[in-house]
């Protein structure tokens, strides 16, 4: 009998193989993120259309895309990471896509730009959903010799995406306003309130086909077996007053008068350091939302240290980690940026029409951020094997090597030139995205996917997405010039590279301690 009670004790082997169930849901996923981006970027083929008729600027239009969107993505990913950690993923998942899918069909009714604004905060809100939710279940149905592999393929999904939300986009509002003319549509909507409306709509069809994915045994692929939550969501509660202003103070004297003395200090500094931009850029909406994005997550990391130090210590105490995360994060400086301005600028300075510009930069789009993201995480998993920091080469290198293209892109006059330089630097800068997510999950325990995910994001949407596209738009006001605008963004590749280096350095000594740390913190495992 006692042999058997150590048997039963005995924790199952961790998986060797994907079987076609995992390959079936991969591809759902993928079908899901597909979406996810079309919702996301549709903005950029429109944004000529709607600056003109909502009157607005080019930091206007980088504030729409990248803050309104990114900040409240990046911010509820946090505490929806921590619901994915403990409830039912499909689930979780079905109902953000709904949300999302909703809010994206509500953008067709805006007539003003704060009220696209507040529409693009509810898709963000709906996708930050998504890859907490999908990284977790893929690092559950997959083995850790594949997981870059299966994440690079998943995030195919936002190349092919963006890219079809170009040609989808540019098409629906031409013929739309070939058909509907001199203000003769139904309900009065223009071309690109149109198209927000015929790719939102089908996202619910699809949300009723993701409710059908069953859900793995969390941590079997890692042998590793975590059970879910019992409360999971008085620990999403919980976790939302941690990031949530006003919320947040309440979380901080909950932990007493020392932790609601900081937290009010940190408040203090960021709402100052936000305050100078407003009054340097007279952007005021973008500084305030960076501010209140950058205190919610300084607010979160507090919390996170007093209530799950494991957690806090294996994110946030991983110089690892951090370095990977904050380091693609300026590498989609550029790679944000790129994609949402490169079908203005085709428009503005190259004189091509909508559909051309969704044709060649969609199409080609989708083909190079593919074939980047899909060999990248395959070339990732095999250096890997030979050099336990191989990943990192390959979110280092590759972004490097698109700066040449990308810099003659933005000096051509050639419409055909120009495209082919965007599919080359595409390539290069989609090849970094696999092994990043694949390091932030190895990284981590099973039970903590979540909240990594949600972490790594904060990289690449509250530093890469709510900046790059607002940066170039403002250096575009400023200076008249949007090539101008679009190669601003590269200032920030040399912090990129230390921070990727740094993280070469120390990535295999924090993935080899990993189990030592945690148990150090009070895990126990």
């Amino acid at each position: 009998m006692a042999d058997l009670d150590q048997s039963q004790d005995t924790p199952p082997p961790a998986l060797t193989h994907a079987s076609p169930y995992a390959w079936y849901v991969l591809g759902v996923l993928v079908l899901v993120y597909v979406l996810n981006f079309i919702d996301r970027s549709i903005l950029s083929i429109l944004a000529n259309d709607i600056k003109a008729d909502l009157d607005l600027t080019d930091s206007d239009l980088g504030f729409l895309y990248g803050t309104a969107f990114g900040v409240f993505y990046s911010l509820f990913g946090i505490p929806l990471g921590r619901l994915a950690d403990g409830w039912n993923r499909t689930r979780l998942l079905t109902f953000g896509l709904s949300l999302w899918s909703i809010m994206t069909a509500v953008s067709g009714f805006a007539k003003t730009g704060g009220q696209l604004a507040l529409a693009r905060i509810g898709v963000g809100i709906g996708e930050a959903t998504a890859s907490p939710s999908a990284y977790s279940l893929l690092s559950d149905w997959f083995p850790k010799s594949k997981r870059a592999t299966a994440l690079s393929i998943y995030s195919s999904g936002l190349f092919i995406g963006g890219a079809i939300s170009l040609m989808i986009g540019g098409e629906v509002v031409e013929r739309w306003n070939r058909a509907y003319p001199s203000g003769t549509a139904p309900m009065g909507l223009a071309g690109w309130q149109a198209a927000f409306l015929a790719v939102g709509i089908p996202g619910l069809l699809l949300a009723l086909w993701v409710s059908t994915l069953r859900e793995p045994v969390r941590g079997q692929a890692d042998g590793i077996i975590t059970q879910p939550s019992a409360t999971p969501f008085k620990d999403f509660l919980a976790e939302l007053m941690t990031i949530l202003p006003p919320l947040t103070l309440i979380g901080a004297a909950r932990r007493g008068s020392g932790a609601l003395i900081a937290n009010l200090a940190g408040a203090a500094a960021i709402g100052s350091a936000a305050w100078a931009m407003i009054a340097y850029t007279g952007d005021m909406a973008q500084w305030i939302a960076i501010g209140m994005g950058v205190y919610s997550v300084f607010s979160w990391a507090s919390a996170l240290k007093s209530r799950d130090l494991p957690t806090f210590r294996l994110i946030w105490g991983t110089p690892a980690f951090l370095c990977t995360s904050l380091g693609y994060g300026l590498v989609s400086f550029q790679s944000y940026s790129t994609g949402f301005w490169a079908a203005p600028y085709a428009e503005r300075v190259l004189g091509a029409t909508k559909t051309e510009a969704g044709l060649w930069l969609g199409g080609p789009g989708a083909v190079s951020g593919f074939l980047g993201v899909v060999l990248g995480g395959m070339l990732a998993d095999r250096l890997r094997k030979k050099n336990p920091s191989g990943r990192i080469l390959v979110i280092l290198v590759p972004p490097l090597l698109s700066v040449i293209p990308f810099i003659m892109a933005m000096q051509t006059q050639s419409a055909p030139v120009f495209y082919t330089l965007i599919f080359i630097a595409s390539i290069f800068t989609s090849a970094a995205l696999g092994g990043t997510a694949a390091t932030t999950q190895d990284l981590v325990l099973p039970r903590m996917r979540g909240a990594a995910t949600a972490t790594f994001f904060l990289g690449t949407t509250l530093v890469g997405l709510s900046l790059g596209p607002y940066m170039a738009g403002l250096v575009s006001k400023t200076t008249g010039d949007l090539a101008t605008g679009m190669l601003s963004v590269l200032a920030v590749a040399p912090i990129s590279l230390v921070l990727l280096l740094v993280a070469y350095r120390t990535l295999p000594e924090a993935e080899a301690t990993l189990v030592e740390r945690a148990r150090a913190a009070g895990e126990a495992v």
